[in-house]
């Protein structure tokens, strides 16, 4: 006899992603192909964007149905905007639509619909170990990729998450931070890990990173400029790396004491592509202390696992 499991699709801008939770809320699936970005470039037009998933899609889904045999899906869910903010939209979007309605018309079954930034902090919340602790009451949480450096408020409400913006980043967010200056100094793009291994190697005092931070807003721009003469001014690409995660590990830390000057015990819940630096992670616990969490590296880049947990939550709660 199948069991029941729920699909999750998330087609961002830089990865396509298919997932299946079964009916503990565990996740069995998480299949992930990133799309391709030239090299010396820093991002994908939305119609190429949309064009690799609708390459992707195909063998994605043709591997998920062969990882997940003896299963029978129930509901499908698809990210459908990036965010939860009125007029919040990119075209990269409708390829996990068609995708997620096709699987809905083919087999029957009821077809949801979340944020892509919904998906991430279920993800958050799964991998970090916080789903139970973080179930039932209202968390700070801080979305930080290549698209967003958003400071939230979260309540859960039993099927998805109610997400207010309380701040965040006013210009540059701390994804495009690290690819542009990463790209500079020669890595390729997608530039996050390869740019944490060479912070590793860095063995000479950090100078003072000059953060602006102003109550929940914080502007990033500045950093571009900072390293960019830091490393004109030593031709050190290790050290240089290093300053970049100190000065958005000190930034996030400003606004995470913001968010907390209300109630100091508030949980934390660090998800997206950057949260899967561990040297940032690790800084940020130390500055923190109690009540923060992390996603795990796998679900803190873009994926749609957090996507088929809210499927999973949303069908029961239809029932």
């Amino acid at each position: 006899m199948s069991k029941p499991c729920y699909i999750g699709i998330d087609t961002s801008n830089y990865t396509t992603s298919v997932a299946v939770a079964d009916e503990r809320g565990e996740i069995v699936a998480n299949l992930k192909a990133p799309l391709p970005v030239k090299a010396g470039e820093r991002g994908l037009r939305q119609s190429d964007a949309v064009f690799a998933h609708t390459k992707n899609l195909p063998a994605l889904l043709e591997r998920l149905r062969d990882t997940v045999r003896g299963y029978s899906p129930v509901a499908v869910c698809y990210s459908a905007q990036p965010r939860d903010a009125e007029n919040s939209y990119m075209p990269c979007f409708l390829s996990g639509a068609v995708a997620a309605h096709a699987i809905g018309a083919a087999l029957d079954i009821p077809v949801f619909t979340c944020s892509h930034q919904q998906g991430h902090l279920m993800a958050a919340m799964y991998s970090s170990g916080a789903a139970t602790a973080l179930a039932d009451r209202p968390f700070g949480a801080f979305h930080v990729s290549g698209g967003t450096t958003d400071m939230l408020l979260v309540t859960p409400n039993g099927k998805e998450l109610t997400v207010k913006n309380v701040g965040g980043s006013v210009d540059l967010h701390a994804g495009q931070a690290v690819d542009r200056i990463g790209v500079r100094l020669g890595l390729s793009f997608p530039c996050g890990p390869q740019l944490e291994e060479l912070a590793a190697q860095n063995d000479k005092s950090i100078p003072r990173p000059r953060i602006s931070v102003s109550g929940g807003d914080c502007h990033l721009s500045g950093l571009e400029n900072l390293a960019d003469k830091l490393y004109r001014d030593t031709g050190d690409a290790s050290l240089t790396a290093a300053f970049v995660l100190q000065f958005i590990a000190e930034t996030l830390a400003a606004l995470a004491r913001h968010l907390r000057a209300d109630d100091p015990t508030l949980p934390l819940l660090f998800s997206g592509g950057v949260m899967s630096n561990r040297i940032i992670a690790a800084k940020l616990t130390k500055a923190l202390g109690q009540e923060v969490y992390f996603a795990e590296p796998a679900f803190s880049a873009d994926n749609a696992a957090g996507v088929a947990l809210i499927c999973r939550n949303q069908a029961i709660n239809c029932e």
